[in-house]
């Protein structure tokens, strides 16, 4: 019988190919260029005014910095459009060209829709005197002021690596550095002299 049976060959089906359909990704409200989190742009700050920051942290900071757009009231209150536009001036070109084409992009856009207004978002009230006891704590621990701009920017830091919580891991994390500070010397003059940057610090110890 076989030779009155035709054969053709198999049908292969295709197979869908996942690399070629589009993944579309919902866009969080703070993704949003005109939605400014004040926290973020003060840590931004704090990370930019550091004395002895790390080439990386800077370019990280200005290049977060630049996928927002701060109004007026916020570039004025939080003093971030001076310390970008001191950064122009930074030794290292590729920091000084980052810095460059942010301010730029702020100016050129708040001069182009000055009748636009942004959202911003701040810390409640509760939050804000958890935080300050914080930084006390860390900077009697640290033996300096507590208004240094290295203390700010280790509860800072502390504060964005727990999701801008101050959750039971913020509080965990603060008192574990407070006791690092406190019985191990080595690691506040590590700290002190720029040997370990706050962002490792502060993951090191994250709890």
């Amino acid at each position: 019988m076989d030779k009155f049976v035709v054969r053709l060959p198999r049908e292969v089906t295709p197979k869908n190919n996942k690399n070629n359909k589009k993944i579309y990704k919902q866009a969080t409200i703070e993704s949003l260029r005109r939605v400014v989190v004040i926290e973020d742009i003060i840590r931004y700050k704090s990370i930019l005014d550091l004395p002895q920051q790390t080439k990386q942290n800077l370019l990280n900071a200005l290049t977060d910095l630049g996928k927002k757009i701060p109004s007026r009231e916020v570039l004025k209150s939080t003093k971030i459009g001076h310390t970008v536009n001191k950064m122009r001036k930074h030794l290292d070109p590729e920091v000084s060209s980052m810095a460059s084409k942010v301010y730029t992009d702020w100016r050129t856009f708040l001069e182009e829709n000055s009748n636009k207004s942004s959202i911003e978002v701040r810390s409640n009230k509760q939050s804000e005197e958890l935080r300050s006891n914080a930084r006390r704590l860390i900077s009697e621990a640290m033996e300096v002021k507590e208004d240094s701009g290295l203390t700010d920017n280790i509860e800072r830091e502390v504060f964005h690596q727990s999701s801008r919580l101050v959750s039971s891991s913020y509080r965990r994390t603060v008192r574990a550095l407070v006791f690092a500070f406190k019985h191990n010397p080595e690691v506040k003059a590590q700290v002190k002299d720029k040997t370990i940057s706050v962002n490792y610090l502060v993951s090191k110890y994250k709890k």
